[in-house]
């Protein structure tokens, strides 16, 4: 069985979360050294912040399980189409 992707986004996020070195905490996620999402914590309101670079958007979430859904969208690879 192949291993789970979402676990070490979440990991990640959590140690996000744990991080007490400064109120908002801020991760860059890259595939193949392209970046493909930053991601913001802010404690004082338990939020994360997904930005995309790639269309300038900014996504809003409370719930870490949705983060790394999203995460994982963001940082798969690209498949070319098939004609």
């Amino acid at each position: 069985m192949k291993p789970s992707s979402l676990r070490p986004i979440i990991l990640r996020l959590e140690a996000m979360i744990e991080d007490t070195t400064d109120d908002v905490q801020v991760r860059r996620f890259e595939t193949d050294g392209q970046l493909r999402a930053t991601v913001e914590y802010f404690k004082d309101r338990d939020l994360f912040i997904i930005k995309d670079p790639s269309i300038e958007e900014e996504m809003e979430f409370d719930n870490i399980d949705f983060v790394a859904m999203e995460i994982l969208e963001l940082i798969q690879p690209v498949l070319p189409e098939e004609n």
